[in-house]
């Protein structure tokens, strides 16, 4: 028990270290993306009004039709690409990275990229 509550304690480190860089504004709003075992979420946010501007998620009814299984790359990408369609539909074109804590790689970057690819600048 005492591993998996140092664990949760060193994330929890990490997201407040990269999320005091990350701040998003109306201009750039910050792009947080959230990950678990089975789904991947992404999520654009202008932090100045604290609202979320739009949100796209593995566990949604029109991306499942796309991707069986929501916890592995491929899922990662077609959020991401659905997610930068959505920014580009609202007029945003350009946002700040909040991996929350984790690594750029796998996921992370397959996401990214993905809505690098439909529009989005980082």
């Amino acid at each position: 028990m005492k591993r998996e509550l140092v664990k949760s304690l060193r994330l929890e480190r990490r997201v407040h270290r990269v999320r005091k860089k990350a701040i998003g504004t109306p201009e750039r709003p910050r792009l947080a993306v959230s990950r678990s075992n089975r789904n991947i979420a992404a999520q654009i946010i202008d932090d100045t009004q604290g609202r979320t501007l739009c949100a796209v998620s593995s566990g949604q009814k029109e991306l499942r039709e796309q991707v069986a299984y929501g916890g592995n790359v491929k899922a990662a990408a077609v959020v991401g690409k659905s997610l930068g369609e959505k920014a580009k539909q609202l007029g945003i074109q350009q946002v700040c990275l909040d991996r929350r804590g984790r690594r750029y790689h796998g996921r992370i970057k397959a996401l990214a990229e993905a809505a690098r690819e439909a529009g989005l600048k980082f």
